[in-house]
């Protein structure tokens, strides 16, 4: 059990490595997951960019390919094994370093300790320990660049039996895919030892009146998303362990019997590639709720602050995070409907992929009732959290047709679930993120975003986003495939080239509008407006430090909560907002 007098005296840093490099400090801890993160999104949009620019110039020779990749681009023109390991890549680098890495680890690290008036994580030593195992597994996979044959090309989903049979399988499939089983297995152990610390500290060190129910909505998405990542990385990283096993210690978990590459028969005793499948997606469909219950957490929050009126159902909200990771667990089936399941299985899963709508459809309604009537104030922050609910949304309700097996047999390999996982799992997310950032940027900085720019920022990117993710919808619907390099092969694909000039112009508008956020952040962190102590008039309990945090948080006296995070507009008082440490206790 964690000893909150032990968090609360580790001595505070002392030079530069203990203080900014080497810390145990959770908020430098947090700052520190929030710029890997913004590394990492930018280096996956790079990525991303350059596919985007090969499919709808296929042809086009591009010096600075056989640069970067000269066996990967002779002539300067990209090759399909290429363009797969950038998708590779792009897939990876988004899902776990940047979807995951910047809600949970980033803003989790640093706000949780202080909206429940703790004075550190459960565990400093183990949360620093997590930082680095992170930023290890990011460089290993980025090493995956320069090795001989290049970085894997089996997709983010590292499918058996090509990933498991080693380099005979294509470019990237050698030392390249061995990289990318040990990034991902090292990144669950980072995982594992955060969920341990998130934990431990929201059991054990809230501040005295801090129940469950009276805990900000952005704790429960931290909370509940710790204990899917305790259950969904633990398998996986087994996952990863059985497929580094196959590859190099002549086992054959993933490897059928008999199976022929390239005209040489291997020698297995006979595994199941689907048993990867299950493995993969028991933790692939929770990572989904892992990227997206930390945002839904601070949505609700900012969605509250800005209209001041407290969360509508809120212990329904906490109760429907809390339904939405048990069933989170029950429907990765849904995934592999076209691998040959019994319609009975497929049934089941598709009965289950309906019911997880019903909380998440909860938690939209009540965000709407929360604004409603409300004195909506539209900063940037607002913005972004009605972003995250407009794409949530948008992306929710395509995932009503992929949960129907008839019609997931058509859509499954085309554009339609590109389109669909992007909004629903990637932008939102993002929005989150953006959301946060702009929220909080008073409280690690002391200084203020300029609102100006910030809204420029959003609107451009809302737009953005959508005319790049809604078209694949109808390209999906028109049968265009996913994963391929070139669509100019296919006559029947001929009349989409015009869309999919559109979808890469508005890629590259959005990815350029993005310099703008970092200007925004990178320039106001030091020559910002000052802040005011409490800027949003918010009610919980980081406000209540000044901005930056000191060190120690609230020291040696934690605050005694005595009301709920979100009272706001109370007859009677001479203010429209509560903090939770002020007034008469409930």
């Amino acid at each position: 059990m964690a000893n909150p007098t032990e968090a609360m005296a580790h001595a505070p840093p002392g030079g530069f490595l203990r203080r900014y490099v080497f810390s145990t400090d959770h908020k430098v801890i947090g700052i520190q997951y929030y710029l890997l993160a913004l590394f990492s999104v930018f280096l996956g949009m790079a990525l991303s960019a350059l596919m985007r620019y090969h499919l709808v110039y296929p042809g086009a020779k591009q010096h600075l390919f056989q640069v970067l990749w000269p066996n990967g681009a002779p002539d300067g023109i990209m090759t399909p094994e290429l363009y797969l390991s950038l998708m590779t890549m792009h897939g990876t680098i988004m899902v776990f370093f940047v979807l995951t890495t910047a809600p949970q680890s980033g803003f989790g690290n640093y706000f949780l300790p202080l909206q429940i008036g703790a004075p550190d994580m459960a565990f400093p030593v183990l949360n620093m320990l997590s930082l680095w195992t992170t930023l290890l597994s990011f460089v290993v996979l980025c090493s995956a660049f320069f090795v001989d044959g290049g970085a894997p090309l089996g997709g983010w989903t590292a499918y058996p039996p090509l990933s498991a049979t080693g380099a005979i399988a294509g470019p990237g499939m050698g030392s390249g895919m061995n990289l990318w089983v040990i990034s991902i297995a090292l990144f669950c152990v980072a995982s594992l030892m955060g969920a341990i610390n998130f934990l431990t500290t929201i059991l054990e060190m809230r501040a005295k009146g801090m129940s469950l129910m009276r805990m900000p909505l952005t704790c429960w998405g931290w909370f509940v998303t710790a204990v899917i990542s305790l259950f969904a990385f633990a398998v996986l990283l087994t996952a990863g362990i059985l497929l580094l096993l196959d590859r190099l210690g002549g086992t054959s978990f993933f490897l059928p019997a008999g199976l022929v590459i390239n005209d040489r028969i291997l020698n297995n005793s006979g595994g199941s590639p689907l048993l990867w499948q299950h493995l993969f997606w028991f933790f692939g469909h929770p990572e989904v709720y892992i990227a997206i219950l930390p945002g839904m957490g601070l949505v609700s929050t900012v969605l509250s602050v800005f209209s001041r009126k407290p969360v509508f159902g809120y212990k329904a909200m906490a109760y429907a995070m809390m339904a939405i990771a048990l069933l989170g667990f029950l429907v990765w089936g849904h995934h592999m409907f076209i691998s040959g399941m019994s319609p009975y299985s497929a049934i089941a899963f598709s009965v289950l992929t309906l019911a997880i709508g019903v909380p998440s459809a909860i938690k939209t309604f009540n965000w709407l009732a929360t604004i409603w009537g409300g004195q909506l104030r539209l900063t940037t922050a607002m913005l972004f959290a009605l972003g995250f609910v407009s794409v949530f949304v948008s992306g929710g309700l395509t995932g009503l047709f992929l949960g129907q097996p008839a019609l997931d047999l058509y859509f499954h390999d085309t554009y339609f679930v590109v389109g669909h996982f992007h909004m629903i799992m990637g932008v939102a997310s993002i929005f989150g993120i953006f959301a946060a950032t702009f929220y909080w940027f008073p409280k690690v900085t002391g200084r203020m975003m300029s609102e100006s720019l910030g809204k420029i920022h959003f609107y451009c990117t809302f737009l953005g986003v959508y005319a790049i993710f809604i078209p694949m919808h109808f390209a999906g619907i028109a049968g265009n495939p996913r994963r391929y390099a070139d669509f100019t092969q296919f006559d029947f694909l001929k009349d989409l080239t015009g869309v999919h000039k559109f979808i890469t112009h508005a890629a590259l508008f959005t990815a350029i509008i993005q310099v703008l956020f970092l200007w925004n952040l990178f320039y106001n962190w030091r020559k910002g407006a000052k802040a005011p102590a409490n800027p949003w008039n918010a009610t919980t309990l980081e406000w209540a430090l000044p901005s930056p945090p000191p060190a120690h948080n609230f020291g040696i006296s934690p605050p005694l909560v005595k009301r709920g995070p979100y009272d706001y507009s109370l007859p009677g008082e001479s203010k429209d907002f509560l903090m939770q440490h002020e007034g008469d206790e409930e």
